[in-house]
């Protein structure tokens, strides 16, 4: 075993006598990306062609990136600086310390520094020890509502630095043990896509189909939805509506959390609540608002704005008590059916592509209250509803519970893949 000393980074702590310790600004050049504006065309940019521009949510885990959810074309490469083959990118704004790493000349916006590392040699250590040390990430960040780590900053951060021979047996075992974790962490999520797709099959052969299997069936005259049993009707969401009517904006300056009023913004419908719920997360203060729109029980809001075609229009259903204020950008449904079945028919595949149907894969992808009114539904009688509703509460239930096990297990996958690269980049673990 190695001789310790204290390397004097509370975030470090002890390292092996014969390591030193450096800033980053010593073994790297550091370098913001930007962005082309848009005004001159859309042209700049595509989502099928082009030079790899990174954004945050390309930033996945350490691994290698081979695509991006946008790409620059020549006329937007003309005005921004590439960044070589092997730099190594981390988020800079809002969610920091969420690194990547291409193979390709890139470009990336300005959410992201760019970490040029010309020791082929060190390139590889390198990067693990700076991804090892999120915590000086946060501490060089400044900024009081949305932290910032600029360049400079992130040249201040510290690593500890072993001679190039160890650290080339350090690089290789890691990138050998992270990709087992990520292998495990890859089956781990697959199964969770197949589980999340059962549920949905089975919403939607609920909603379509009934569950008694021996019934007589009929054909819809809906594409999408196929037959249907006999008895059941086919009806666009408006003329099963009481009304249909859209939210007011309530900014994020608006949200206190001692506010007299729960309230939901649409944004929240993606990010906060599953399929139904009772309780707001957030809450604002009415006086602050010029006009009010209130949901109540029963009520089916869906997000108007979003930013996947695959996914706009995400409905839920507020099963509460409270009256509730619906921020910009949602749409709400009143009606008069049961509201647990109504919600899942309008959560199923087949009102998930009338919804997409026609939507271009742009930035941002919207969807009016008249689309929403338009979406056919199979409508059972009332107690076939609430038959459907309480069968998919605890199917859906008892796949949740699956997943949620799941997730689990890649959150503590992905802990001890952090655990194991910070213990063997400080050198509190050796390589043998």
């Amino acid at each position: 075993m190695k001789q310790m000393k204290d390397s004097g980074i509370e975030w470090i702590g002890q390292i092996p006598e014969d390591w030193e310790v450096l800033r980053v600004k010593d073994i790297a050049k550091i370098r913001t990306g930007g962005t082309e504006s848009r005004a001159d065309g859309a042209d700049n940019y595509s989502t099928d062609f082009g030079m790899l521009w990174i954004k945050p949510n390309d930033l996945q885990e350490f691994k290698i990136i081979d695509k991006t959810s946008e790409y620059l074309n020549d006329k937007a490469q003309a005005n921004i600086v590439a960044f070589p083959p092997y730099t190594f990118f981390v988020c800079c704004i809002g969610s920091i310390g969420k690194f990547g790493l291409t193979n390709k000349k890139a470009y990336c916006n300005q959410q992201i520094n760019g970490i040029i590392i010309d020791d082929t040699e060190s390139k590889k250590f390198c990067m693990y020890a700076i991804m090892s040390q999120v915590g000086q990430h946060w501490y060089f960040a400044t900024g009081n509502v949305v932290k910032i780590l600029n360049a400079y900053n992130q040249g201040r951060i510290y690593i500890a630095k072993p001679n190039k021979n160890e650290q080339q047996k350090i690089a290789n075992f890691l990138d050998d043990k992270c990709a087992k974790i990520d292998r495990l962490i890859a089956y781990e999520q697959a199964t969770i896509d197949e589980l999340k797709a059962y549920k949905q099959s089975v919403i939607t052969e609920s909603v379509t189909k009934g569950l008694d299997k021996s019934v007589s069936m009929k054909d819809s005259g809906v594409e999408w939805i196929g037959k249907i049993p006999k008895r059941w009707e086919i009806k666009r969401a408006k003329y099963i509506a009481t009304s249909i009517f859209k939210g007011n904006g309530i900014t994020k300056e608006d949200i206190v959390v001692d506010g007299d009023t729960p309230c939901v913004r649409y944004g929240e419908i993606y990010s906060k609540y599953n399929i139904s719920f009772r309780q707001c997360e957030t809450r604002t203060n009415k006086s602050n608002l010029s006009v009010l729109q209130y949901f109540n029980y029963g009520d089916i809001l869906f997000a108007g704005t979003g930013e996947l075609v695959e996914e706009i229009g995400k409905n839920i259903v507020y099963l509460g008590e409270t009256e509730c204020l619906a921020g910009g950008d949602i749409i709400v449904l009143r009606h008069k059916q049961n509201p647990v079945f109504l919600n899942y028919a309008l959560y199923a595949t087949h009102s998930q592509m009338q919804k997409s149907c026609g939507k271009a894969k742009l930035k941002v992808v919207h969807i009016s209250a008249s689309e929403i009114g338009n979406i056919y539904v199979a409508l059972p009688p009332i107690e076939e509803q609430k038959q459907i509703a309480d069968y998919l509460d605890k199917k859906c239930a008892d796949i949740d519970s699956l997943i949620s096990i799941k997730q689990q297990k890649i959150e503590e996958l992905k802990e001890y893949k952090k655990s194991l690269i910070y213990e063997y980049v400080t050198g509190k673990k050796v390589v043998i």
